[in-house]
């Protein structure tokens, strides 16, 4: 089950897994959790979290593995990550009150544990940084992304933020570094139907189908053959920017997937995605005034 903030708190600014013992004919606790981990962690690491003490029940104590299964009962334990490297860029703070939190996520960083990316997420080091163990995002940023992420410190507040994203009623306004393009500076409005399948690392267009995905696109400065561009989109489909920029024929500096899939291997910090989540704005659902936060991070120019 989704772990939960229970009996033992959180490590690492994760929360311990909340196991829901179901209807069966178990004898005792261990014949459960070895029928139910043994294929994950096997069966002698089962044993050693039980002789170490790593499940407990929900009054915080240990359990052992000769007690007698009863269906109904909760119990918590730490899972046990691989060690990952750290992402060498801090998470800045841009606003901070009783209700939210706006963090600048540098490029490289998941918003949210997923996948290999759990301890070294912006929602897992905020946690533990600021000391708040509710703390859930309203939102989510690709992690080669850079810029702007709006985290909920209180369970209670996240539903009002969240629907402000799902509603559309939040302005974002984005930055990228591309090559330059020869034609008009206004702002060109692009739609397409834009499909990213499970299991697959890229996103692409469906010719004339239904648009399901629109953005606005705007160049604001030249420097040679790059120029920078002011992005604007009106739906959130998952890689749509990259993919919009892509299709032009402008494709976002150092993306490694657009318009072509770069072989896999270590990443390079120093050439990160020229993307940036520069500006949200939206009004509050609490105190019923605009509000608009700003980056404080930069995109650097190459060379």
């Amino acid at each position: 089950m989704r772990g939960v903030v229970g009996p033992l708190g959180q490590r690492d600014g994760i929360d311990a897994v909340r196991v829901r013992l179901p209807a069966g004919d178990w004898a005792t606790l261990r014949d459960h959790l070895v029928e139910r981990y043994a294929r994950v962690i096997g069966v002698a690491r089962v044993d050693a979290m039980l002789a170490e003490g790593a499940f407990v029940g929900a009054d915080g104590r240990s359990v052992t593995g000769g007690e007698p299964y009863a269906a109904g009962r909760s119990l918590w334990f730490h899972r046990e990550f691989p060690p990952e490297a750290r992402v060498p860029f801090e998470v800045g703070i841009v606003h901070r009150d009783e209700r939210i939190v706006v963090a600048d996520k540098p490029h490289f960083l998941a918003t949210t544990p997923r996948g290999r990316h759990v301890t070294e997420t912006a929602l897992a080091r905020l946690r533990r940084d600021l000391g708040l163990p509710h703390l859930q995002p309203a939102h989510r940023l690709d992690r080669l992304t850079a810029g702007l992420v709006l985290f909920v410190v209180r369970p209670e507040d996240r539903g009002a933020y969240q629907t402000l994203f799902r509603d559309r009623r939040v302005r974002k306004e984005y930055e990228a570094l591309a090559p330059y393009a020869p034609g008009p500076a206004a702002p060109v409005t692009v739609r397409s139907h834009i499909v990213k399948e499970r299991g697959v690392l890229t996103a692409y267009e469906v010719p004339g189908a239904e648009p399901n995905s629109e953005s606005r696109i705007e160049r604001v400065e030249r420097r040679g053959d790059l120029a920078r561009y002011r992005l604007v989109p009106e739906t959130g489909r998952t890689h749509q920017l990259r993919v919009h920029m892509s299709g032009l024929g402008v494709p976002i500096l150092d993306d490694p997937l657009y318009p072509v899939v770069r072989e896999d291997g270590p990443e390079d910090h120093g050439r990160p995605l020229r993307l940036l989540a520069r500006v949200l704005e939206f009004t509050d659902p609490f105190g019923g005034s605009p509000v608009r936060f700003e980056s404080r991070l930069r995109l650097a120019w190459p060379g």
